[in-house]
């Protein structure tokens, strides 16, 4: 497989660096993130060293995305979680990742900063995505 051997991800799947397991198969491994936001927050990143979701394979990111489901699922139900947020961040490990991160109504995170648009910026910034999509 794949592997960057400056990545903390690549080490962990490689064993060089421990981690708590949740998940594993050929293709994806999930762990606990050692700094959660809450307790219970996992990553699950692909075995293939890729740096973002968006050069990741199609086929592999459904798999991501199966065990993110899946994980989900089973993280929600341990921590009696009132949801789940599931997050692409990308920013902290240039290794494609997905956090799981079990949420509260009282946890006093903010779900998602909220802006707004402008007369007539909604239809210009759609306009300008629909330009670059690429089928």
């Amino acid at each position: 497989m794949d592997s960057n051997e400056d990545c903390i991800f690549c080490k962990i799947i490689k064993g060089e660096i421990p981690c708590s397991k949740i998940y594993e198969n050929e293709k994806v491994l999930a762990f606990l993130d050692i700094g959660p936001v809450n307790k219970g927050h996992v990553i699950v990143i692909p075995k293939e060293h890729h740096e973002t979701v968006f050069v990741t394979p199609d086929d592999l990111l459904g798999e991501m995305m199966i065990v993110v489901k899946k994980i989900g699922t089973a993280v929600k139900s341990a921590f009696d979680a009132d949801f789940v947020n599931v997050l692409v961040y990308g920013l902290d490990v240039a290794h494609a990742h997905i956090h799981v991160i079990p949420r509260y109504h009282d946890d006093g995170i903010p779900v998602w900063p909220q802006g707004k648009y402008g007369d007539g910026e909604m239809q210009e910034c759609a306009e300008k995505i629909v330009n670059f999509l690429k089928e």
